[in-house]
């Protein structure tokens, strides 16, 4: 046994991917065929509406399955709420949300558990499975891989700025859906080509996140004008609608990125938290096109970003 972190680490060979990773889930192996994989998510509402923060929060929690490579089969709810200072029918729209999310992604909703507390939380903890063969770490990456990302970013602006009235309603409207779509589409597209590595753009935001993708003797080209972005959230940036979240993400990627040619505003919207944000993936060059064609087939708003290449100067280069 050894100690990593403060927390007592057990070696078991069946565990595949664990908490000393920084990969989306834990991966556990039951057979040659079969490993479960089991993840966990809740947060404080990110809109008004109870019944669309359910299927948010539910869509964010499923979410790390997708980014492993697996299959949803199984979810327990994650509820913590005031329940003498609010309403319990909103509490009820909260988990039918969820419920929602579950039932779309062909998982069962299994149970949960609540707590009292002064205000509101909910989440998912997730069972899905996925063939041991098929795991999809978040750093495999290989030189001569095209990365694409399957939502585009700015959530975390965009919410900031309608919390003060300033983000139109089609701005709003479109990071709302983005937020409650399943990453299941995407997922489903990309297990029919050799994906070396996935990831789903969350909290650290689309910089954070490469940033774990990319192995070390690796760099990563992203070209900035590529990049996705919901309406709006740039002429946002400009005007300093931005996030403290983002901030952070920043300092603590300020070592191993590079941003010389790009501009204030796009500059926070790479490093901008996302919610239930998109899947990032990592495929050989000529495969790309085909997935990125397929996926824009099937509903996904997918874009060809940036591809890997052997170490320059920083883990991350972005170009204009």
């Amino acid at each position: 046994m050894s100690v990593l972190g403060g927390i007592p680490k057990v070696f078991d060979e069946n565990l595949l991917i664990g908490y000393d990773s920084s990969d989306d889930a834990a991966v556990y192996k039951l057979s040659e065929d079969i490993a479960v994989v089991m993840t966990l998510d809740f947060f404080t509402p990110v809109v008004e509406d109870p019944y669309t923060f359910g299927k948010i929060a539910a869509a964010n929690a499923l979410s790390d399955i997708y980014a492993m490579g697996g299959e949803v089969k199984a979810a327990l709810n994650i509820v913590a709420f005031p329940e003498k200072e609010m309403d319990t029918r909103i509490l009820g729209e909260i988990l039918r949300g969820g419920a929602q999310k579950v039932h779309e992604a062909g998982g069962v909703l299994s149970g949960g558990h609540s707590i009292n507390d002064v205000s509101p939380k909910y989440g998912l903890s997730v069972m899905g499975v996925v063939h041991p063969a098929g795991i999809l770490p978040n750093n495999g990456c290989k030189i001569g891989d095209k990365i694409i990302l399957t939502k585009p970013v700015g959530i975390g602006i965009i919410l900031t700025a309608h919390r003060l009235d300033a983000a139109d309603s089609e701005s709003y409207l479109e990071a709302v859906k983005n937020m409650e779509t399943l990453n299941k589409y995407a997922a489903d597209v990309m297990k029919k080509y050799p994906v070396n590595a996935c990831t789903d753009v969350t909290g650290f935001g689309l910089l954070g996140h490469l940033g774990e993708m990319v192995p070390k003797g690796m760099s990563a080209i992203v070209q900035a004008s590529k990049v996705p972005v919901i309406q709006g959230a740039y002429a946002l940036a400009k005007e300093f609608y931005i996030t403290g979240s983002a901030q952070k993400n920043a300092n603590f990627m300020k070592e191993r990125v590079r941003l010389d040619n790009v501009d204030f505003a796009m500059k926070e919207i790479l490093f901008d938290p996302q919610t239930s944000g998109g899947l990032l993936i990592s495929v050989p060059g000529k495969d790309a096109g085909m997935l990125a064609s397929e996926l824009k087939d099937n509903g996904v708003d997918a874009h060809e970003i940036g591809e890997i290449m052997p170490f320059k100067d920083f883990d991350i280069e972005v170009i204009p």
